[in-house]
Formats: C-alpha cells, sequence, structure tokens
C-alpha cells in the first residue's frame, strides 16, 4: 500500500505575542487553557498528511513539546514570507497540495481547511476562505481625509487556511517579496483564486479584546461538552506470528501484542475515554476479559460498538484525539490512514493521533511494547 504523503500544512507561528501585550509567541498564549498552536495543529491534523510548523528561535522545542513526532518544527524566518519558504522545503517531494494557515486563526476549524483542500483537488491552484464585509469601508489619505468608498459588495475579508498547488506557491515565493498574504503573491503570478465562504470563527487574534473575543466564542461552544480521557498498553508478544492491529489499521512488518482481544492500545484508549465522558463506565466493564465474543476483536468493532452505546445515550462526538506512544511502528508515514480508520469506525467523527517516542524512556522506549493516552470530548444532543 502507498502512503507517499500528497497533501501538507504550514502552520506559522514564528511571530511574536507583543500586541497581546505578551513576551512570548502568539502560538503559545492560550485561550481557557489549550495554545493557540494546539489548537491549530488540532484542526489541520485530521485534513492532510504532514504538517510543518514554524517556530521563534529557541522556542522550538517548546513547540515540538506540544505535537511530538507528529509535525515538523523547524525555526521561522524574520518575515512571515521567510517562513513560509522555509517551510515549503521541508514539505515531502510527493505533496502536491499545500495549506498555509496562521497559528493566530486558531479557531479556525476541520470543516474550513477539508473544503480549501476539496477545491484543490478538484482542480483549483489556489483556493481561499473569504467573508463578506458588512462594514463600509472606506479608503483615505495621510492626513486621515476620505478618498473614496469602495463598493463593499464586490470585498472581501481573507482569512486562512489559504490552499495552494505547491509548484504555484513555489513560483509565487520565489518572484516576490514578503506579503501578508500569500494568495496575494499567488495573483502577482496571473494565476487564478478561487474564493470560498470563510468562517466568522476563524477570526484573526491579535490585540487583547481578541483573546476575550475568541474565550467567550469557545466557551459558547464548550457550553454543553463534557471530556473523558483513557489509557491502554499492551506487550509486545513472544508469538512471532501474533499480528499488529494499531489505531484500525495492520501492520505488516511488526509483531503484535498480547491482549484479550486485538490489543489495539489507541481504540482501546478511544474507547475508555468515550465512555469516561459519557460516564458509561470504562473498557472493562463494557467489553471485559470475561465475555467471550470480545476474545481477538478488533478494535474498529469495539470503537463502532461504543459509538453505538454513547449515541443511544444521547452524546455525540465533537472530537477525540489519541497518542500513541512507542519507538515501533513508525506512525508518521501512515497518520493520515489511520485518522480515516478510526474516524470510519466512529461514524465520521473528528480523529486526530500524534505519537512520541519517549526518547528510549520506560517500557515503550525500550521496546517492550506500546501504550496510548485519549481525550474525548463529547456533546449531549439536543
Amino acid at each position: 500500500m502507498n502512503h507517499t504523503p500528497t497533501s501538507a500544512a504550514i502552520i506559522a507561528g514564528a511571530g511574536m505575542g507583543h500586541r497581546l501585550g505578551a513576551d512570548i509567541p502568539k502560538a503559545l498564549i492560550q485561550i481557557d487553557g489549550v495554545t493557540l498552536i494546539e489548537r491549530a495543529f488540532a484542526a489541520l491534523s485530521p485534513v492532510v498528511d504532514e504538517i510543518v510548523i514554524t517556530a521563534p528561535a529557541g522556542y522550538e522545542d517548546q513547540f515540538r513539546a506540544i505535537v511530538g513526532d507528529s509535525a515538523t518544527v523547524i525555526t521561522g524566518g524574520v518575515l512571515r514570507s521567510d517562513s513560509v519558504n522555509l517551510a515549503l522545503k521541508s514539505l515531502s517531494p510527493s505533496t502536491k497540495y499545500v495549506l498555509v494557515h496562521d497559528a493566530a486563526r486558531a479557531l479556525a476549524t476541520s470543516e474550513l481547511a477539508e473544503r480549501v483542500l476539496h477545491g484543490l483537488t478538484s482542480g483549483e491552484s489556489a483556493v481561499i476562505p473569504a467573508l463578506s464585509v458588512v462594514d463600509t469601508i472606506k479608503e483615505v489619505d495621510r492626513d486621515g481625509y476620505v478618498r473614496s468608498t469602495p463598493d463593499r459588495s464586490i470585498l472581501r475579508a481573507v482569512q486562512t487556511p489559504q490552499g495552494f498547488s505547491v509548484d504555484v506557491l513555489k513560483r509565487a515565493h520565489e518572484a516576490s517579496e514578503d506579503a501578508t498574504d500569500d494568495a496575494a503573491l499567488v495573483e502577482a503570478l496571473g494565476v487564478k483564486v478561487k474564493t470560498i465562504p470563510g468562517e466568522a470563527r476563524a477570526m484573526k487574534i491579535t490585540n487583547p479584546e481578541d483573546i476575550a473575543m475568541a474565550v467567550t466564542l469557545v466557551r459558547d461552544l464548550d457550553a454543553n461538552m463534557r471530556v473523558g480521557v483513557g489509557t491502554d498498553a499492551h506487550a509486545f508478544s513472544s508469538d512471532a506470528s501474533r499480528p499488529l492491529w494499531l489505531a484500525g489499521i495492520h501492520w505488516p512488518d511488526v509483531v503484535g501484542v498480547d491482549g484479550h482481544s486485538d490489543g489495539d492500545v489507541a481504540a482501546h484508549a478511544i474507547c475508555d475515554a468515550l465512555f469516561s465522558a459519557t460516564g458509561l463506565g470504562d473498557l472493562g466493564s463494557n467489553f471485559g476479559v470475561s465475555d467471550p465474543q470480545y476474545s481477538g476483536a478488533p478494535g474498529a468493532t469495539l470503537l463502532a460498538e461504543t459509538f453505538t452505546r454513547i449515541s443511544k445515550a444521547g452524546y455525540a462526538i465533537n472530537n477525540v484525539v489519541v497518542q500513541i506512544v512507542c519507538n515501533k511502528p513508525k506512525i508518521g508515514p501512515r497518520r493520515a490512514e489511520a485518522i480515516n480508520a478510526l474516524s470510519r469506525a466512529l461514524g465520521g467523527a473528528p480523529v486526530s493521533v500524534t505519537a512520541t517516542s519517549t526518547d528510549g524512556l520506560g517500557f515503550t522506549g525500550e521496546g517492550k511494547g506500546i501504550s496510548a493516552i485519549a481525550t474525548a470530548l463529547v456533546a449531549r444532543k439536543k
């Protein structure tokens, strides 16, 4: 099976938060306890095959601590275009489509990124989200006098993520100087840029009042939410013929782990997190070893059954994040495939998959087994 990446995202996070009154990178500022870079990464992770994040010099390790091995963190440049240029050079050679996103627009959803990418795969060379302008706009001179009043019906406020054919974006950056908007560089080449409807919540967080508005947005959206955490761990089997199933897919080059079912720690941790969030017990009370029907059961089957049970209890999945802890197999090349398998088992719910090797520490780092920790965000159906 071919796991060559074809889609990627660049998250520009190298800017400092001076206008926000902070002396740390803007991307590390928190909205209701979650950093902007983490929110942006979580939204893009289920959509593309790989992610490159630009960080200010000296803060790279802090960014890596947030995203683990599931994204490439590089040192950004002085200007935004410098950072994007550096990130473009870090993409896999097979990449055809790239989304460029600002960490400052951390509340943009996965659905927006999916619509941008869909526009590219449908044949467009450049796709950007945009909102109609509702205020009357004035063009003014240096002295503050009005020069003209543009027709607002043809004006749009542009957002990110912006999507491009990789070849087009590379040519645009080679041909032009710095710009606050990658689409402007592409326009300068004479390439048509397609607009799609944006999102009000994809606001740019620039000033202190923007943080207050973002917190209000997040809390309004999360008022009916519940969170659960789940973990699972299994040792590698002494039976060399034992297959490894992890994150809903088969890994043919690694010996499997021992367990009552198929030992899929990622799937099991997600089940545990969903039961925890909904108050429906845990993995053991729902699929205990005393129940023979779950002997050898695939992780995808347990996920589907979990989804059915929490749905009947009146809950919908808002998002699931699972981090796999192991030094084998390498998750990155098949991350998109794993996300698709897990999401499919959960009725299409948004899923993020990250991975870490723990630098050789613990039983996972020593290659004795695999563990996973999952967080589930659910909401009561209205």
